[in-house]
């Protein structure tokens, strides 16, 4: 029997809510906090697959949420390209060589840097029952591609977005090849017990709307239209972060199944403008998690009450944060299970 989350992502409202978070296997937790000091760098804990497992497992023996995401990075993707991956303290994501300066067929493709990821999700769907569902995920092509081009995230991906105006032919090649590998990628994760998945677009807001139609689109579009033909039942998730109103045309031409919102949008108007009975997902304030108190019951109540009349899985607008107290999530918790749509 399907759990609950996996339902309303084919498109079947429930009374009960599902829930997950958004990194919810991750810095808040102390139990994740001491595997991560005892195993070292987070690349380490990615290829590990047993304590990935363990990682992706305890926000669900925790919280008992209804979705397991699979504990990963979206840079794995250029990792299997061929680029240099390392993590520094405090710093955050560095890629090497840098695509602004190096051509793409200067990276030499090792993919079995993909491997452990499908021996993790195996793992983790031998860990979990029924009623929790499997989600895998990667990154879109447009975010990938920033980090790609420029080594390392920034606030506007001028260096990407530069490129793209410049050398629109080169940018299209690098985006063509995440496609590609992106398509496989997810198909591993579902050949190893993934049970829909999610494409992260966390840049996609720095775009402006001709560009969002190229780079964040036409190649989001061509991953879900791959996945379907190989997958028909398959649940794909989109989440363009920032896209705002631009989101009802992502979603009408992606053809995703269901739209994962961040907290910019209202969700009144989320409801109203995004295509009658898609299914929804999100769109709390991952700061209203970390101040808890009569807001975050407030936020809560305006969410469920927004999306009442579509499938609708509870989420947040973004990532957890990692100094959210794990007293504000049990809150969160007891708020979405307790309401009575």
């Amino acid at each position: 029997m399907p759990g609950l989350l996996l339902e309303t992502l084919r498109g079947k409202r429930a009374d009960k809510v599902p829930m997950w978070l958004m990194r919810q296997a991750g810095r808040y937790l102390p139990e994740y906090r001491e595997l991560r000091a005892e195993k070292g760098g987070f690349l380490d804990l990615v290829y590990d697959a047993e304590a990935a497992t363990e990682v992706t497992l305890q926000p669900i023996k925790r919280f008992g949420f209804d979705g397991a995401i699979l504990f990963s990075d979206i840079l794995i993707i250029p990792y299997a390209m061929g680029q240099n991956l390392e993590f520094l303290a405090g710093e955050g994501p560095r890629l090497s060589p840098k695509l602004v300066d190096h051509a793409l067929s200067s990276l030499e493709a090792v993919p079995q840097r993909l491997d452990p990821i499908y021996e993790t999700v195996s793992r983790v769907k031998a860990g979990l029952g029924p009623e929790t569902t499997l989600l895998g995920f990667a990154g879109s092509p447009w975010t990938v591609a920033t980090y790609m081009v420029a080594g390392e995230g920034s606030r506007d991906q001028h260096e990407t977005r530069a490129m793209a105006y410049r050398d629109p032919a080169a940018f299209g090649a690098i985006i063509d090849a995440i496609v590609d590998l992106t398509v496989e990628y997810l198909s591993g994760q579902v050949a190893a017990g993934a049970e829909a998945v999610q494409i992260f677009d966390s840049w996609s807001g720095s775009l402006a709307p001709a560009e969002f139609e190229r780079w964040v689109i036409a190649p989001n579009a061509a991953i879900v239209s791959a996945m379907h033909a190989r997958y028909p039942d398959l649940p794909i998730i989109g989440f363009p972060k920032g896209a705002g109103e631009k989101l009802p045309a992502y979603m009408r031409e992606t053809k995703v199944s269901a739209a994962g919102i961040d907290e910019t949008v209202d969700p009144v108007w989320a409801a109203q403008n995004l295509p009658e009975g898609l299914p929804v997902q999100g769109n709390l304030d991952p700061l209203l998690l970390l101040s808890g108190g009569e807001a975050l019951d407030h936020a809560v109540h305006r969410v469920l009450e927004a999306f009442r009349d579509r499938p609708h899985v509870f989420n947040l607008g973004h990532g957890i944060g990692q100094h959210t107290p794990i007293a504000h999530v049990e809150q969160l918790i007891s708020a979405v299970r307790g309401w009575k749509g």
